[in-house]
């Protein structure tokens, strides 16, 4: 019984991560187009402000995370979870965890 639910866990983590990887990627594709630089010059880890997005840019690629994830976004998340490597974990947790339409806090 204790190894069927460490299987368990250990699937649900690895589904988690690699949601988690996909939205980071998507969102470091997104930034370093829309940026005009090359993705490997944007960190993960960094600040997104640190990147100079203005808010026009910022809503652009809310707009295209929302249709990538297939759900509303608030734009808040992005003031809350300020790094590529933070945004995408939450991001990553409510799609796991959600059952509407809307991504809440």
């Amino acid at each position: 019984m204790n190894n069927k639910l460490n299987n368990s866990l250990s699937t649900y983590l690895s589904k988690n991560q690699d949601n988690t990887a996909k939205i980071q990627a998507w969102l470091v594709c997104e930034i370093s187009s829309l940026l005009a630089v090359n993705p490997e010059e944007i960190d993960i880890r960094e600040p997104l402000d640190s990147y100079g997005l203005d808010s026009a840019q910022t809503i652009i690629i809310a707009s295209k995370a929302e249709k990538f994830l297939g759900c509303k976004l608030s734009l808040i998340h992005l003031w809350y979870y300020p790094t590529i490597q933070e945004l995408s974990i939450r991001l990553s947790e409510e799609l796991e965890n959600s059952q509407s339409e809307i991504i809440q806090l």
